[in-house]
């Protein structure tokens, strides 16, 4: 039987379903895991912000996914921590910071895919028309770009739970780790028929759009390296291109591993643990990815890091 006692406005979210014994170890390890995210994260936006080296259209475009890398992460992950050490049957939850906290889930997925398509974009112009580069990526190019990646999602996600807010409630328990709209419209005893056709829609446009300009972009590439056979440009593109492929892939897996989970509701646990790695695991490993395998970035992280060193000496 439910538990009614609460407001109207209130639900009780599942949170992440830990033994007491592994609760400390947990919010360890969560709590580590995030302040090296949000550190790695803001520290390569501040770096790209004051280098005016790395003020180019590739750095600028890269520099929206560790932003929105450490918003995904904190849409998630502090919620999760503050409700370990609370009871299962009291962990209640706003049904408005509920509703927020899926808007931001789901602005994390969609937009992770619009930039790394945006940035697939500034690849393919840097390679198959190096001449044309500045020309193409103008300032307002590169506006129109972010604007882009982050407008479609605002709009397709506001779209998403705004079919789902519409709904009456019934329900009062979110049976998730966190606030999403699938758990939210199924506390709903209307007809979720428009949300699961629109949500469909929106899931194969969204990646079969950012897996077919990928595809479309790496072909191009390899075309041209291999017409070229320059040895310097299959270098700079493998260099470049490996980095942003493997971002991409880590996402993809990420986010399939949960979509096949939900077919298999025996598993229901695995795709809970699933769906927190994926707002755990990209914004965690981005950073280092980035910061090792782009050579400008990891030579000014050296500089930065060294040059500090040498002036603590100096004192």
């Amino acid at each position: 039987m439910e538990n009614l006692s609460y407001p109207r406005n209130m639900l009780l979210l599942e949170g992440l379903n830990v033994t007491q014994q592994s609760s400390y170890p947990a919010f360890i390890l969560f709590l580590i895991i995030y302040i090296f995210t949000m550190v790695s994260n803001i520290s390569l936006i501040v770096l790209i912000t004051m280098e005016r080296s790395l003020h180019h259209p590739m750095y600028i475009i890269f520099c929206n996914l560790p932003l929105n890398d450490a918003l995904g992460a904190t849409v998630i992950i502090p919620r999760l921590l503050s409700d370990i050490f609370v009871a299962s049957t009291e962990r209640y939850i706003n049904y408005i910071e509920c509703a927020i906290q899926a808007f931001g889930a789901h602005m994390f997925g969609t937009t992770s895919h619009t930039i790394l398509m945006i940035m697939s974009f500034d690849r393919y112009v840097a390679i198959c028309k190096p001449l044309q580069y500045t020309m193409i990526m103008t300032n307002r190019m590169i506006v129109k770009l972010i604007v882009f990646a982050w407008g479609s999602a605002f709009l397709f996600v506001g779209v998403l739970l705004g079919l789902t807010l519409r709904l009456s409630r019934c329900g009062s328990e979110i049976l998730h780790p966190f606030c999403d709209n699938a758990s939210i419209f199924k506390l709903s005893c209307e007809s979720t028929v428009i949300n699961n056709i629109y949500g469909l829609t929106f899931t194969i446009l969204l990646l079969g759009s950012s897996m077919g300009s990928l595809i479309l972009t790496y072909f191009r590439i390899a075309i041209v390296c291999k017409k070229n056979k320059n040895r310097v440009l299959s270098s700079k593109a493998l260099q470049t291109c490996s980095t942003h492929l493997s971002v991409y892939i880590i996402m993809l897996v990420s986010g399939f591993t949960i979509i096949f989970l939900h077919r298999f509701p025996e598993w229901s646990n695995h795709r809970k643990l699933a769906a927190i790695l994926f707002h755990v695991i990209p914004p965690w490993v981005n950073p280092i990815i980035y910061g090792l395998h782009t050579k400008e970035i990891r030579q000014k992280l050296f500089n930065k890091i060294f040059r500090n060193d040498q002036v603590r000496l100096l004192r």
